[in-house]
């Protein structure tokens, strides 16, 4: 490690690890939730084993980042279809006159703001190891592993791989993000040692990396190609039928190599405190949307009423369906991204190279050699209205010059969206939205949401800029 990067390290370490005064808080806080929901779920007639758990629990959270993660460890005799209920109660109980908000993983769970700091309280099963009957079940035994393997110097260097995957815009494994979990931090930590070590093995990322710190597939690595068909693989520790990193996006895995490799190169502080992006001006975004060259088609609509991760899952599927519809009616797309507020707005935009196509279209048939499929195309194509020039020979296949239905990706998506866009692949709780009004808007049109939202105005703006904010200092 160079001179330079063990000074920037020192620095950030100094920053992310937690004060005496915050660890005397916490600590207070999280005794205070464990009473408070064992008082709760007691009322209810639960049986439930109350722990801490998360980054608090393990000791790898970061200063002025608080969160506290509570878990009611319940009886298998509560049925599946009602877990969430039963202790979103108890739950709701245990912080009554706080902000509450639920959350939605497998199943529901409450988040709460108690003294200034999250707190997320978590149903799940007290099973045996490896007789989970839900997803959180496995939670207390992360804990005890990380917590047995971990040692204290580790400690330190998850916290740096933390603030730095933050940094990079590649950390938590919500929907949202599909970047890496504070649980795969620490067992990359646990695998290789050190946050430097770790940067240098990803920054040597080819095709696929797979884990298994245990060496549970000993002399049978062959089954995890089978098992397993991400290009980043985690063995857990605690099952070895799951891959801990199956949340982390090919995107973002490319975005922490690329930032790691950076890093490596030349070793700063932006890393990991970069700057907050400030809105380009109303007048700033018109000028660049009328000279950017290219076209950028928004369609705006309510907020949906779901837990975030139910709606960042529904954004994203009919995000990838809209630009399917786009790309099959022969417009190039760009760039496109979904992006909401979470409270009263959702955006898709879809940046193309042009927004209007020429009228007619070239549409390939069947070779000569597939003689049936070559006489229904004939058959479809000759004397039809929106035959162009054709039926006729390209070589040996047929092909006919047609009228595009739509030129306008305005026009196609407004179609489509009418009734919800449902046809479209718009998935059910959005389609919802868009049943009840939606706008398709190009360019300069997005001033006025530009304009009435702060967020969605630093959103636009990172998206017109397009790189990577550890870019913005790589000069300097």
């Amino acid at each position: 490690m160079s001179e330079k990067a063990r000074k920037v390290l020192e620095a950030v370490l100094k920053n992310v690890t937690p004060k005496p005064v915050e660890r005397a808080k916490m600590k207070r806080l999280a005794e205070k939730l464990e009473n408070t929901v064992e008082h709760a779920a007691k009322s209810a007639g639960v049986k439930a084993e109350v722990r801490v758990e998360g980054s608090f629990a393990k000791d790898t959270w970061l200063s002025r980042e608080m969160d506290i993660d509570v878990f009611m460890r319940v009886p298998p005799s509560i049925p599946r279809s009602s877990l969430g209920d039963v202790c979103l109660k108890i739950a709701r109980d245990a912080t009554r006159g706080y902000e509450q908000i639920e959350r939605f993983a497998e199943h529901p769970y409450l988040e709460a703001t108690v003294d200034g700091v999250s707190v997320n309280i978590v149903p799940c099963y007290a099973t045996k190891l490896g007789e989970w009957l839900s997803a959180t079940d496995r939670t207390p035994f992360h804990t005890d592993y990380i917590k047995n393997h971990l040692d204290e110097k580790m400690h330190s260097e998850v916290r740096l791989l933390k603030k730095f995957m933050k940094g990079a815009g590649v950390y938590g494994a919500e929907i949202k993000i599909g970047g890496f979990s504070g649980y795969l931090c620490e067992l990359l930590i646990l695998r290789y040692g050190t946050f430097t070590k770790t940067l240098e093995v990803f920054a040597k990322h080819k095709q696929r990396t797979i884990l298994d710190i245990e060496n549970q597939y000993k002399n049978r690595e062959n089954e995890l190609g089978i098992l397993f068909e991400e290009p980043f693989v985690v063995v857990d520790p605690v099952d070895r039928t799951r891959n801990v990193a199956s949340a982390v996006q090919p995107q973002k895995l490319y975005d922490f190599i690329a930032a790691a490799q950076a890093f490596l190169r030349s070793p700063k502080k932006d890393f990991f405190y970069p700057s907050k992006t400030t809105a380009l001006s109303t007048k700033e975004v018109k000028v660049i949307l009328k000279n950017r060259g290219s076209s950028m088609v928004f369609v705006v609509f309510d907020f949906a009423k779901t837990v975030p991760d139910v709606l960042w899952g529904q954004l994203y599927k009919s995000q990838r369906s809209l630009r399917k519809l786009l790309q099959l009616n022969n417009f190039e797309i760009l760039r496109d991204a979904a992006w909401s507020d979470e409270k009263d707005l959702n955006t898709f935009v879809f940046e193309l190279e042009n927004c209007c196509l020429g009228s007619v279209v070239k549409h390939l048939g069947p070779p000569l050699d597939k003689e049936e499929e070559c006489d229904r195309f004939i058959s479809k194509y000759l004397g039809n209205d929106d035959t162009v020039c054709g039926p006729y020979l390209d070589d040996d296949r047929w092909v006919v010059l047609i009228h595009r239905r739509f030129i306008d990706a305005c026009d196609l998506l407004r179609a489509k969206l009418e009734e919800g866009g449902r046809n479209a692949g718009v998935a059910d709780r959005i389609s919802q939205v868009l049943k009840r009004g939606f706008r398709v808007l190009v360019n300069e049109e997005i001033d006025e949401v530009y304009r009435s939202n702060g967020s969605f105005a630093v959103f636009l703006t990172e998206f017109l800029q397009g790189k990577p904010k550890w870019l913005e200092f790589q000069s300097a």
